[in-house]
């Protein structure tokens, strides 16, 4: 039902939910609420801390509206998503400052080729377009926007284990735009394409709550600075667990903890805290 977008790496993840390619039924309408709070403690490089490196908080929200619908005999959800949200970079002197405002808008339609509840398997593409519309200076260190475009397709499969355990598979990549004004220079950055793997298990104490554990993987994403390649692909995993929980027939509140297991270059998390208010219109 909703993707959580992952600050403050060089290649930004597109992290699902547990349970988001289990489409609702048709004429369905939802509303959702998304915050999510992270602390990154160091840099990394070849998988090495980087002594005295900077830090980084992050503090996002996201609002998205999401309507399901049928065309041509498949469902469908078109959505758009509202980022918005704070960076502070930590222990540094001040040299990365800190920036708030609104991201880049993620304008988004999934469809589902497979749709069998009965047999609790599904599976759905979905593509993301990132419009440049955020807050974005090039003379910060740390930026809301990014002040290019960016494509994401997504695939997502659900199959049921057994008569109660869910597996949810996802796998994504992401194409990237110039950004022309990059930095106090206004360098050309480039970026070639960055992939993500993620998936879920799902075990359901109630009908109206579930526990989720996850893990993900993302690589990829080398960073050009007008003619220089800067070696940096992502090669990065993180862990994730927490619950579901209709507290109301219509209203669901989902939270998750995690943090990286591992990350070869950029900011490694320490903590991650993500909280979904849901509700069905």
């Amino acid at each position: 039902m909703g993707a959580l977008l992952s600050w403050g790496r060089p290649a930004q993840a597109l992290d699902l939910d547990a349970g988001d390619y289990v489409p609702a039924a048709a004429d369905t309408t939802l509303g959702l609420l998304y915050l999510q709070y992270a602390e990154r403690d160091h840099l990394y490089r070849d998988g090495d801390k980087l002594s005295g490196s900077a830090g980084l908080d992050s503090q996002i929200g996201i609002l998205r509206l999401v309507h399901y619908s049928d065309l041509g005999g498949y469902r469908v959800a078109p959505q758009i998503l509202l980022p918005f949200g704070r960076l502070d970079g930590r222990h540094d002197g001040g040299a990365l400052g800190d920036s708030s405002g609104m991201a880049d808008p993620i304008l988004a339609m999934p469809i589902w080729l497979l749709n069998q509840p009965e047999k609790r398997r599904f599976f759905g593409i979905t593509p993301y377009l990132f419009v440049p519309l955020g807050s974005y200076d090039h003379d910060r260190a740390l930026n809301l926007g990014e002040n290019r475009w960016k494509f994401n397709l997504q695939a997502g499969y659900v199959t049921g284990l057994g008569d109660k355990l869910a597996l949810d598979l996802a796998a994504d990549v992401t194409v990237y735009g110039r950004n022309h004004s990059y930095g106090a220079h206004k360098w050309t950055h480039r970026q070639k394409p960055s992939y993500q793997y993620q998936g879920f298990l799902r075990y359901p104490l109630r009908d109206n709550l579930d526990l989720r554990v996850g893990l993900s993987h993302q690589s990829g994403g080398e960073n050009r600075m007008e003619q220089s390649w800067l070696d940096d692909s992502q090669r990065s995993s993180k862990w994730s667990a927490g619950f579901a929980w209709f507290f109301l027939p219509g209203t669901q509140l989902a939270a998750t903890v995690g943090r990286d297991i591992a990350v070869e270059h950029g900011f490694r998390e320490d903590s991650r805290l993500n909280i979904r208010l849901l509700q069905v219109f």
